[in-house]
């Protein structure tokens, strides 16, 4: 929090790379590392779409975080035992301090961890997966989509930035605001930013080009949350993404798209927000809304044109310990599972 209030995100991110020559120490190796995310957070939801699309299960194996932690860190309370089942460890942290003792920073996800060692090596959401893109290469699938073109990157890195200045982390400057006036600012550039978006996207299917981008997985988690999150917990409350329309329908269409909707657990994501964040939400009541079927609306965007996967593929479906629940009339929670709760975060 700077002095006038205004919420201002730790970006310290550990930014050893795992690349196919191996420069920094970690090449990319079929079993090695093990890549860490929580349901509940948007910036770990960017790797777990790209590690889809790219077809990477079976070479980079991925342990899940539960909904609730507190000051300690994230922890793995869904998982038998509390555990993660292959590092063994109960607290995010843990692998942090196994890098660097006494770890000073963030406890963040996505993290990747070489197995061997128990080491976080990266936790550098953006680098993630523009390396699962592009170092992992020789493990992806056959039809792999290339959401990181070399003629689009200049517009891929514009369009993102502006995404993630004013959208991707605006909703948070809202939800985290110290006074009435950081508030105003950012809502008010969060806005101006969603209008442009709503215009870009009334004329093209994708934000960039005519295909899938990173820019497209970096704006997607924002919107799956918003309704659901945003709009009420963060005071991001002009219009809902559901009133909209361009928005809403692209959304919409990122969501029946294999690799993205089957991503998202509703349940933790609500569960994160509403009883983690105690001092927006201190009674930790959690909505029984919205109706999150409406996520299965025709969205007509293929009018538009455009090829989701260039020249690629549509991935398979997820293995099945990785599926999450099907849409429901409620996306409920079970709040009696076991795990810490916290009074903020700022994942």
């Amino acid at each position: 929090m700077t002095g006038d209030g205004s919420y201002e995100r730790d970006r310290a991110y550990i930014t050893t790379r795992i690349t196919a020559d191996g420069r920094d120490g970690y090449p990319v190796e079929p079993g090695r590392y093990r890549l860490v995310i929580a349901r509940a957070c948007p910036w770990a939801n960017r790797s777990a779409i790209v590690r889809r699309l790219m077809g990477l299960e079976g070479v980079l194996p991925m342990g899940i975080a539960g909904p609730l932690h507190d000051e300690r860190s994230w922890c793995f309370h869904l998982d038998p035992g509390g555990r993660d089942p292959v590092l063994g460890i109960e607290w995010l942290r843990e692998a942090y301090e196994a890098r660097e003792p006494g770890y000073p920073k963030g406890i963040t996800v996505p993290a990747i961890v070489d197995v061997p060692t128990g080491r976080v090596v990266t936790n550098d959401f953006e680098r993630i997966t523009l390396d699962l893109g592009g170092e992992w290469t020789a493990h992806q699938r056959d039809g792999a989509p290339e959401l990181y073109p070399e003629r689009w990157r200049d517009e891929i890195d514009d369009v993102a930035g502006k995404v993630y200045r004013d959208v991707n982390n605006g909703v948070y400057q809202c939800g985290f605001a110290g006074s009435q006036a950081a508030y105003d600012r950012a809502y008010r550039r969060l806005w101006e930013r969603l209008d442009w978006l709503e215009e870009r996207l009334a004329r093209r299917r994708y934000l960039v080009g005519d295909t899938l981008t990173e820019a497209d997985v970096r704006l997607f988690p924002t919107l799956v949350r918003f309704d659901a999150v945003y709009h009420g917990h963060f005071k991001c409350n002009r219009h809902k993404l559901s009133e909209l329309p361009a928005l809403w329908a692209y959304a919409r269409d990122l969501f029946q798209t294999s690799g993205f909707g089957d991503t998202i657990d509703f349940a933790q994501i609500k569960a994160h927000y509403y009883v983690v964040h105690h001092d927006i939400n201190p009674t930790g009541i959690v909505p029984r809304g919205p109706d999150v079927r409406a996520w299965l609306a025709p969205h007509h965007r293929e009018q538009l044109g455009g090829r989701p996967f260039g020249d690629g593929t549509p991935p398979g479906p997820p293995p099945p310990a990785e599926r999450v629940p099907p849409l429901g009339p409620e996306s409920d929670t079970d709040l009696d599972a076991p795990g810490p709760r916290r009074r903020r975060s700022a994942t």
